[in-house]
């Protein structure tokens, strides 16, 4: 089995043979120290009620699936500082998620996706806090990889709309636990799948947005036929689709567009190595 080499935070150069695997794995290490730090979940519910108070709270479904009946497309515009694969993305002194989040919703961005993985993507779960609490109305996704109940709670006292849940990292009744806490939450979720058989497998999740990634989370490797390949095993599924990484162009997206009917698209470096004049978000 070849070797796939990551780097993170640190500079630090890491070399495995299962790259979501190993970062779930620190994601534990990473949890399991925080714990005696961590704020009680009756702590994170007061937290919850005074983003509702606000009205800081959106739907994230509801407005990609008003797009899709007026059949417009949506655009996912992520904010990250970095990757595992492709290291820094955004020079750190000229990185505020704030002012990007103000760029993409000047842009029309349908919604927002926060990375708040810490250890290769350096992300925080305050930064969306930070983007609710300059008034920035779009719906934003907390991507990162959740693996228990508590971390639901967290995103959501931090002001996240949605959740994502990768089928490849859970058990079928770890994903069916944190799927039915979140829409108790009153959270979109998106279900994301790689394979033929986990879109399958995503049939279940009725209420869920269903995430196609281009990206195999195990080799970093990215493929834009995966949509191609998975999208007619999800033909049945009622909520939205998605097209995630790997789109660099607007005609990309319009062929994909064309193939498959898809309108949802989640992008990330392409936007952010060019914020300014990006022609993707002229689709919208």
């Amino acid at each position: 089995m070849s070797k796939h080499i990551i780097t993170d935070n640190n500079g630090g150069k890491w070399e495995v043979d299962n790259v979501l695997d190993t970062i779930c794995k620190e994601k534990k290490h990473k949890l399991k120290l925080a714990e005696k730090f961590f704020h009680p979940v009756e702590k994170l519910k007061e937290f919850i009620y005074e983003f509702e108070k606000e009205n800081l709270f959106y739907n994230f479904k509801e407005k990609i699936t008003n797009n899709i009946i007026d059949n417009k497309f949506s655009i996912i515009a992520e904010i990250k500082q970095r990757s595992p694969s492709a290291g820094m993305i955004v020079n750190p002194s000229k990185y505020n998620p704030v002012d990007i989040a103000k760029i993409y919703e000047n842009n029309k961005a349908t919604c927002l996706s926060v990375l708040t993985e810490e250890t290769f993507f350096n992300g925080y779960e305050i930064q969306i806090a930070n983007i609710k609490n300059k008034k920035i109305k779009l719906p934003i996704l907390c991507k990162d990889f959740f693996l228990t109940n508590r971390q639901v709670y967290s995103a959501r006292s931090n002001g996240a709309d949605a959740i994502l849940i990768i089928l490849a990292a859970l058990s079928d009744r770890g994903a069916d636990f944190l799927y039915e806490l979140a829409l108790k939450l009153n959270m979109s979720v998106i279900v994301e799948v790689h394979t033929v058989d986990e879109a399958k497998k995503a049939l279940r999740f009725k209420e869920a947005l269903i995430g196609i990634n281009n990206r195999n989370l195990k080799t970093l490797e990215t493929n834009i036929n995966t949509t191609y390949e998975i999208n007619n095993a999800l033909v049945n599924h009622a909520g939205p689709l998605i097209s995630e990484s790997g789109i660099k162009t607007k005609e990309e997206l319009l062929e994909i567009n064309k193939k498959t009917k898809i309108k949802t698209f989640l992008i990330g470096e392409s936007l952010l190595k060019d914020l300014e004049k990006n022609s993707i978000f002229s689709v919208l």
